[in-house]
């Protein structure tokens, strides 16, 4: 008889595996943040500041003591952590940086035969990127801006690159290069050699060994999961790959177990031999609220995050305002175990203030004085870490 997961053991479990399930209160050392980050395999980057970039947002729920210095030290002094790609751009943690070059290797082909990619380069590939490397082997490191006067009126239709810019994307994209630093959210790029520490140029490891430690890592941090979830993890290794290898796993790395969806339907999945053993000792998350980045691990998976949570979510940011139901950057809530509800937040650094433009909860969530109040402290919280002086509500807690 195959055993089987509750629902609410589920979501502990998920829980606690995303780094959710204790209270993220609490100073945090650099040797502390590095721990994170590995235990969540890696933190995605992005842009969009409306409250805060998703990296510093992702940190900042699990570790209210997370600081932004931090991570810069961790990124271009101590170099425990990288930045490449997973399913999108993510900070990674350098000890995994030999099993990104098959990667690099995937991406030199795919880039060199991608239409636009060529469109870009303006039918001057090879030119460019000669040039590009003899520049910043020379000179040292560059960011776009250093090298885009030249080519300004050779701009691509695809977000302006010109052929420089392009060519330091593919340089990184394919491992050449590696991200030094940052200038405000510009990249630096430089020699990988020089970016990456010696004791990680280890040799490529081969294509079974990578395939085995890509879907090791991923069943470790998710605890259970399909062979298309364990694929999409670091999206590094294809459906067909992963599941070859959840049928070839032996009892000891892998085993089936049934798990209960929100809906109190049954799906059978792979899992961590130790799943149950993992399941019961996974605490009760706090009752403190949360609120979410659209780009953070626990949420990245929509279709999952409805079964197991019962929270249908999807980020509205590039969806045009009129077919909006929520609105353009809204975050969910998380309150012990349980999405609750959606709340939108826009920080106004010019103004000094934190708008709260949405709230809503969920069906069957009442605005509660305690939980209002829980609420209002992760308000507070947020103030405080974006440097902003007041909050205003511009909805009523009714929306």
């Amino acid at each position: 008889m195959t055993d089987r997961l509750s629902n609410p053991d589920l979501r502990r479990l998920f829980l606690e595996r995303h780094e959710l399930g204790v209270s993220p209160s609490g100073p945090l050392t650099r040797d502390g943040l590095d721990a994170l980050i590995e235990r969540l395999g890696f933190v995605q980057v992005d842009t969009i500041s409306t409250l805060e970039q998703a990296h510093h947002h992702i940190l900042f729920t699990r570790a209210n003591g997370y600081r932004k210095p931090l991570l810069k030290y961790l990124l271009e002094k101590r170099r425990s952590l990288f930045e490449h790609w997973t399913h999108d751009a993510s900070i990674i943690p350098t000890r995994f940086y030999p099993y990104w070059k098959r990667r690099f290797r995937r991406a030199a082909a795919r880039i060199t035969d991608n239409r636009h990619w060529a469109e870009r380069f303006n039918g001057r590939q090879d030119e460019v990127l000669d040039g590009i490397r003899r520049r910043v082997t020379e000179n040292g490191s560059v960011s776009s801006r250093d090298v885009t006067s030249d080519d300004t009126e050779e701009r691509s239709a695809w977000w302006g690159w010109t052929p420089s810019k392009t060519a330091l994307e593919f340089l990184w994209h394919t491992g050449e290069f590696a991200v030094a630093g940052r200038r405000g959210f510009a990249k630096i790029y430089d020699l990988a050699h020089r970016v990456i520490p010696a004791e990680h140029h280890d040799p490529e490891p081969d294509h079974e060994t990578t395939v085995d430690w890509m879907c090791r890592q991923a069943i470790a941090r998710l605890g259970v999961a399909s062979p298309r979830e364990i694929a999409a993890f670091f999206n590094a290794v294809s459906l067909a790959e992963a599941e070859a290898w959840c049928a070839a796993a032996p009892p000891e790395t892998l085993r089936r177990i049934e798990i209960e969806h929100a809906d109190g339907s049954l799906r059978e999945v792979w899992a961590r031999p130790d799943v149950l053993d993992l399941a019961a000792a996974a605490p009760e998350p706090p009752a403190r609220v949360r609120f979410l980045s659209p780009f953070d691990p626990m949420i990245r998976e929509r279709d999952r995050t409805l079964r197991l949570f019962g929270f249908d979510y999807r980020f509205e940011a590039f969806v045009p305002a009129a077919k909006r139901v929520w609105g353009y950057y809204v975050l969910p809530m998380l309150e012990r175990d349980r999405l609750i509800g959606r709340i939108e937040l826009k920080a106004h650094r010019d103004q000094g203030v934190l708008e709260v433009r949405g709230f809503w909860l969920e069906p069957g969530i009442r605005p509660a004085k305690a939980r209002m109040a829980r609420v209002e402290a992760e308000i507070e919280r947020w103030r405080v870490f974006t440097g902003l002086e007041s909050v205003q509500w511009s909805v009523g807690t009714g929306q």
